[in-house]
């Protein structure tokens, strides 16, 4: 077997090289017969002699294209059942022969794929830079809009039409969830998440970096928009207008949660309300309209406002705070789940399994992500305002190793 794998690899080397060959001869003659024909314009002297350097290139080329002809098909005869399978070597000969061109060990369709879209990748970095001081902004724009709005319109209804008990419930949970999201969005946005340090040289490192040409941790990966490797990287979200790493994962993740609990109360809230907005617009085209004040109307249009947005916003964000607490669950980041789904199927058709180091159980894994030490810590931690650092320093890792007696151990 191993005789076989090894005579199929040097026959397909002797290939690759007679093909390289025929490349070079081809462009040599290309360039030849570029050079005879310029010359041959300008109408220099021994004309009798330029035209017959050419019509020897011609014959020659011939010779070439005849010998590759040759190669193609070693056996003569083109008649009968055999033209189907010349052509197909012919075919093949000419993919191989195309291939030579950009040929490498480590080429491969993620690499042509990723040189076609570089450019684009190219856009689409440098836009997401200038744009994320934009989004930023516009975060708070929306968000701000919706605070006043509730303000200005929902707490006064239901301070008129609820009972005291009601108004109060109201009251406190509106106010944990604006201070939890208010709270979670900065600490995201404006907390490092964390990068290999520079000035140590003896660190645990899986492999090298080729944009910083230094070495990377595990979980590391770089980022071509901040131009920089984050420990435990995410991904880079435009509206943090910041990496998602090892030291703000926590904060991202509570912002989406509160975040997507905070539009579902104001959605669930403003139901009534917005029922009675949209048939009072739908009446404005009634002839003669309704006599409306420019609060009403004005209050109508926000009201509509606040429950187009908020439900869109917790759909959506809902969604993705969603895929991130399964990711937590499994032990994975965003950058780690595309690399296990390509490992789990190297792995599966050479009948392995692969298993995920970094999985320590779902439990553990969220008290990992959240820094739950104590059963007390999910009520300081993660019901209230914290800004304690996560476990770990984001360049050593546990990871998880099977006894041959089944016991669970962590080293690092």
């Amino acid at each position: 077997m191993e005789t076989s794998a090894v005579t199929r690899l040097r026959y397909e080397e002797l290939l690759f090289d007679i093909a390289c060959v025929c490349n070079c001869c081809c462009m040599c003659l290309c360039a030849c017969m570029c050079l005879e024909s310029s010359v041959c314009r300008r109408g220099g002297g021994g004309g009798v002699h330029m035209g017959s350097s050419w019509r020897w290139q011609l014959s020659w080329a011939m010779r070439v294209a005849m010998r590759w002809c040759r190669l193609c098909c070693p056996h003569r005869g083109w008649r009968g059942g055999r033209n189907s399978g010349k052509v197909l070597q012919l075919w093949g000969y000419s993919k191989l022969l195309l291939k030579s061109l950009y040929y490498n060990s480590l080429c491969n369709s993620d690499t042509l794929l990723d040189c076609a879209f570089e450019p684009i990748y190219w856009i689409v970095d440098n836009l997401t830079r200038w744009f994320g001081v934009v989004f930023v902004c516009l975060v708070i724009l929306l968000t701000t809009s919706v605070v006043v709005i509730v303000y200005l319109f929902v707490l006064p209804t239901i301070l008129s039409t609820y009972p005291v008990h009601w108004f109060i419930w109201h009251l406190c949970c509106g106010h944990w969830l604006l201070v939890m999201v208010v709270f979670h969005y900065y600490k995201a946005a404006t907390t490092s998440p964390g990068h290999p340090p520079k000035e140590k040289i003896h660190l645990p490192s899986v492999s090298i970096c080729k944009k910083c040409i230094t070495p990377k941790p595990p979980r590391t990966h770089h980022c071509s928009i901040c131009d920089i490797c984050v420990l435990k990287m995410d991904h880079h979200c435009p509206w943090l207008n910041n990496c998602v790493g090892h030291f703000n994962h926590r904060y991202f993740f509570s912002f989406c949660l509160y975040m997507t609990l905070g539009c579902i109360y104001c959605s669930i809230s403003s139901r009534d309300l917005f029922l009675e907005a949209y048939g009072a617009i739908e009446s404005y085209y009634q002839t003669p309209p309704p006599a409306y004040t420019f609060r009403e109307t004005t209050a109508h249009k926000s009201i509509i406002f606040l429950w187009v947005l908020t439900s869109s916003v917790a759909v959506a964000l809902g969604g993705l705070t969603l895929w991130h607490a399964i990711l937590i669950s499994r032990g994975e980041t965003s950058v780690e789940r595309h690399i296990n789904r390509k490992e789990t199927k190297r792995l599966k058709e050479k009948g392995k399994v692969f298993r995920n180091p970094y999985h320590h159980g779902k439990m553990n894994n969220w008290r990992l992500v959240l820094g739950v030490e104590t059963k007390s810590h999910w009520f300081t931690r993660v019901l209230l305002p914290s800004n304690h650092l996560p476990r770990g320093d984001g360049i050593m890792w546990d990871y998880r190793q099977k006894r041959p007696h089944g016991h669970l151990t962590f080293a690092v």
